[in-house]
């Protein structure tokens, strides 16, 4: 598929494909969040996994040749590791909704996520045995809407996009999709600042 074959819709937002909600939440005395993407009914995702320390959990699931074929979220969250905690929520959160593949008595949700590094942002972090994430995760769900806010909010509220001397440059958190000819839509997470894709 050529860049020609793409087009934005009116909004240029990931809400625009029919089924598709974001929420977000935050902490503000932690200075991180977490951003939930929720599609009402299961669909196909992919993944591009970068960086020096990558931090995810069930992205391998994401691969075509898994036998996982439906996804029922997707969680982007600060709190490097301890943000990984934001899917248990989210996935307690579906579960409890009935959306997940079911297995016998139990509803199992597919959500993968991935994590950001803002433990380095002058936020409280002494959070002790009880990171805040699986909460956050839960009321990012509760959150969930077709309004899309960007910056510093969910996921990009505590994110730090590098630094000039002695002072660091706030990031934060984009969102946008594109349809394509025929039809199919797809959605991604930019950097605000650049447009690079996280």
């Amino acid at each position: 598929m050529t860049d020609e074959a793409l087009y934005p819709t009116e909004n240029d937002r990931i809400t625009d494909i029919d089924g598709i909600l974001v929420g977000n939440s935050h902490d503000a005395a932690v200075r991180s969040g977490t951003t939930v993407i929720l599609p009402d009914q299961p669909v196909t995702m992919g993944v591009d996994v970068r960086g020096g320390a990558p931090g995810t959990r069930d992205t391998d699931a994401l691969d075509p040749t898994c036998l996982v074929n439906g996804f029922h979220g997707l969680v982007l969250s600060g709190g490097s590791v301890f943000g990984l905690g934001a899917v248990d929520g989210v996935v307690s959160w579906l579960s409890e909704r009935g959306r997940g593949l079911s297995l016998g008595a139990c509803i199992v949700p597919v959500v993968p996520g991935a994590i950001l590094f803002d433990l380095a942002n002058g936020g409280d972090k002494n959070w002790g045995a009880l990171p805040p994430y699986r909460a956050l995760g839960i009321k990012a769900c509760e959150a969930a809407s077709r309004t899309v806010e960007e910056g510093a909010v969910g996921a990009g509220f505590g994110a730090l996009a590098g630094e000039s001397p002695g002072r660091p440059w706030h990031g934060g958190l984009a969102l946008c999709q594109r349809f394509s000819c025929g039809g199919f839509g797809s959605g991604q997470f930019l950097w605000p600042a650049d447009g690079r894709s996280v």
